[in-house]
C-alpha cells in the first residue's frame, strides 16, 4: 500500500490538501509540521510518498529528502522561483498557486511508478544463502542417484513439485532429503 506523508509548517495547509487528495481516492498515512516528525514517521514504513513546501521550521525540503529512507520519493509544492533553485534535484514538484487537478494528476503518476517499482522488487529472485544452497544441491543429487536424473532434472523436478505443493523451492529440497 502506498503511504502518504504531507509535511507543511502550517498544519491548515496540510489538512487542506489531505482532504482534497482523500477526496480523490488517496489514502493519507500522516500529516506533520516538521520535518523531524516526518522522518520519523518515514523511519516506520516500507516507502511512499512525502507531500511538502519550500521549507519547514526544522529543515529545508532537500535536507528532508536526504534524510527520508530508501522508497520514498518526494513531491514538492512551492513557488516557480523556489522550484527553479531545485532543478535537476530529482524531485517532482507542482509550482504555486496550486491547481487541485496538477497536484492530483502529479500524484496519479508517482503513485503508478511507485506500485510498479514494488512489484518489480518483489519479483526480483532473493539471493539465498550457502546453507539452503546447500541443500538444494543435495536433493537434487539424491534424485540424480536414485532416480538417474540429470542435474537440470532433478532441478525441474523440485522446482515443480515446489509450485505444485505450494511451498518454496527450499522445503521442497529439505522435504526430498527427508523422505529419499
Amino acid at each position: 500500500m502506498l503511504s502518504i506523508i504531507i509535511i507543511f509548517p502550517k498544519i491548515e495547509d496540510a489538512n487542506n490538501i489531505k482532504t482534497l487528495l482523500v477526496r480523490s481516492g488517496f489514502e493519507v498515512h500522516a500529516v506533520c509540521t516538521t520535518g523531524a516528525q516526518a522522518i520519523s514517521v518515514a523511519n516506520g514504513l516500507d516507502g511512499g510518498i512525502v507531500i511538502c513546501g519550500y521549507r519547514m521550521p526544522d529543515m529545508h525540503c532537500m535536507e528532508i529528502n536526504n534524510y527520508l529512507p530508501v522508497g520514498f520519493e518526494m513531491l514538492l509544492i512551492a513557488s516557480a522561483a523556489r522550484l527553479a533553485e531545485l532543478d535537476g534535484s530529482g524531485i517532482m514538484s507542482v509550482s504555486m498557486p496550486l491547481k487541485a487537478r496538477e497536484l492530483v494528476g502529479t500524484l496519479q503518476m508517482m503513485a503508478q511508478r511507485y506500485m510498479q517499482r514494488k512489484r518489480r522488487e518483489r519479483q526480483k529472485p532473493k539471493m539465498r544463502s550457502e546453507k539452503e544452497r546447500a541443500v538444494i544441491e543435495e536433493a537434487k543429487l539424491i534424485l540424480m542417484q536414485r532416480n538417474r536424473m540429470t542435474e537440470e532434472e532433478a532441478h525441474r523436478y523440485i522446482q515443480k513439485n515446489s509450485m505444485d505443493s505450494g511451498v518454496n523451492l527450499l522445503e521442497m529440497a529439505e522435504m526430498i532429503i527427508h523422505m529419499l
